[in-house]
């Protein structure tokens, strides 16, 4: 499969609507994290009146299902982040958010980057450089 290649005005252009998508894997993912941690506050609640002999309401699996919703979060969060892919950019992280777009510059293969409260995008780097080797596109000097 050939990897789409972005101009800048292209990136530009998919940016508003990026923006939206990663306020959505951004609630989901936060939603995910705060339903797994009181889930683990429950066990260990759970855990504790067990050890106290405190007998449960008979269920098989008291966390069926609190797991089977953390289950559909974890699903809908892997189809969030596979929706970047899916349009040709990379989400490298979820929060902040930064997001590259594969383009070339110089004729070198390049990533333009853009990270969560940028204005606009402004920087790229190399496909090894990452976040920390981020140079102000030609345009922008």
């Amino acid at each position: 499969m050939v990897q789409k290649r972005f101009t800048l005005e292209e990136a530009t252009a998919m940016l508003p609507e990026l923006c939206h998508d990663l306020q959505v894997v951004q609630a989901v993912t936060q939603e995910l994290q705060k339903q797994y941690v009181d889930l683990q506050k429950i066990k260990a609640r759970y855990k504790q009146t067990q050890a106290a002999g405190v007998k449960g309401g008979g269920a098989a699996d008291p966390f069926f299902e609190l797991e089977a919703r953390l289950d559909f979060l974890q699903i809908e969060a892997e189809v969030q982040i596979a929706n970047f892919a899916r349009k040709g950019v990379l989400l490298k992280m979820i929060s902040p958010g930064l997001i590259d777009f594969p383009a070339v510059i110089d004729g070198q293969e390049v990533l333009i980057c853009w990270k969560e409260g940028e204005e606009r995008i402004t920087h790229y780097h190399g496909w090894h450089d990452g976040y920390s080797g981020r140079k102000p596109l030609p345009e922008e000097t």
